[in-house]
């Protein structure tokens, strides 16, 4: 009897331990870690072959396994930089960009991956194209213009209506205070309708046509000159004896600007292609109606005239970022509020005086 038990036991004793063995010589082989031969980087075609179709198949599978089998890609995995590839041609507002030219390839490919570099700000910048490019859209169709120079505010301003820089340029095409005089565009204590995207967007397609026909058609020139000032652009070809923009030495800024813009054209031009994003990811532009305010006390809180139009505070803001203050002074204004669901007007819009 005990030798019948004493047999047993060896037997179990026997299969466990080639058990054991069998499957630490399986691991071994699934994990880098404790194989030698995946710890030193060695690999060989076969080996890679033999492997899983998906390297995270294994729940063993460690993540730098990746780095042995860059070619293994699922999808929705984030791919290196130079997976993209800034194509052999291009062209911005009907013109070819000189790709041909090492100098100038060189200067947009740093903006191409500046921008695909941070993916989290690009994406948000793709997004918002949606909500500000159809008035910009619009507008530079009906003045006859390029559809591409809508791509200008993504690099001016991110496309944000009340941004604002150290040199006093103000909202999404980045005006300063002289240029926003120059083509009647009100900055006071009160407001600043560089801020309003539809008039902002007015004066720059004015001061476009206008930089186009002083640099002879040129749209290359037009945008550094608006950049820099058309005066110190003429200056900078005279010194230098040339008329071309990608041959100019100029402002750091300068140089960076073009490149950047056409950088920003073939990547949020194309967001299923370098973002993973479609049309339905875009932000959808909230549909607003514009009433008519008369304040007739002194002054007017907007959290008061927002509660009365169905809005709040910060939405009144976001929708009007030309007004400065947190409240209007005697006077009528125009305004901006979400458009009402209800089947009837829900409030009545002011008369003017």
């Amino acid at each position: 009897m005990v030798d019948r038990w004493l047999r047993g036991f060896l037997t179990g004793t026997v299969v466990l331990a080639s058990l054991l063995a069998i499957s630490t010589r399986a691991q071994s082989q699934l994990d880098p870690l404790k194989d030698p031969s995946a710890q030193s980087g060695a690999s060989s075609e076969s080996d890679r072959e033999l492997g899983p179709s998906d390297p995270l198949e294994s729940a063993n599978e460690p993540e730098d396994r990746l780095v042995i089998l860059p070619e293994i890609k699922r999808e929705g995995e984030r791919f290196y930089l130079s997976s993209f590839k800034l194509p052999d041609k291009l062209t911005f507002a009907g013109q070819p960009v000189p790709l041909d030219n090492w100098q100038v390839r060189e200067r947009i490919e740093y903006e191409f991956y500046q921008f695909l570099e941070d993916q989290g700000e690009s994406i948000v910048l793709a997004k918002r194209t949606g909500r500000c490019f159809p008035p910009a859209e619009r507008q530079l169709a009906e003045a006859g213009l390029p559809d591409d120079l809508k791509y200008m505010l993504l690099v001016e301003s991110k496309c944000i209506s009340a941004a604002y820089s150290k040199a006093k340029a103000s909202g999404p095409w980045q005006f300063i205070p002289s240029t926003g005089r120059r083509y009647r565009l009100k900055s006071d204590a009160v407001r600043d309708e560089r801020r309003n995207l539809e008039m902002s967007t007015e004066a720059a397609v004015k001061y476009l046509k206008y930089l186009k026909d002083f640099q002879q058609n040129d749209w290359f020139m037009a945008m550094a000159s608006y950049n820099a000032g058309e005066e110190r652009i003429r200056k900078l070809l005279k010194d230098q004896k040339i008329t071309d923009y990608w041959k100019m030495h100029g402002p750091r800024e300068t140089m960076r600007y073009v490149p950047r813009i056409i950088a920003a054209k073939e990547i949020y031009s194309q967001p299923e292609k370098y973002l993973g994003l479609s049309k339905k990811d875009l932000y959808i532009p909230l549909e607003t109606e514009t009433i008519t305010v008369n304040v007739k006390e002194t002054q007017r809180a907007l959290t008061s005239i927002a509660e009365e139009f169905g809005t709040y505070f910060l939405e009144l803001k976001l929708l009007n970022p030309e007004f400065k203050k947190d409240f209007l002074p005697h006077g009528t204004y125009q305004i901006k509020v979400p458009r009402q669901s209800c089947p009837t007007r829900c409030f009545k819009q002011e008369k003017g005086p």
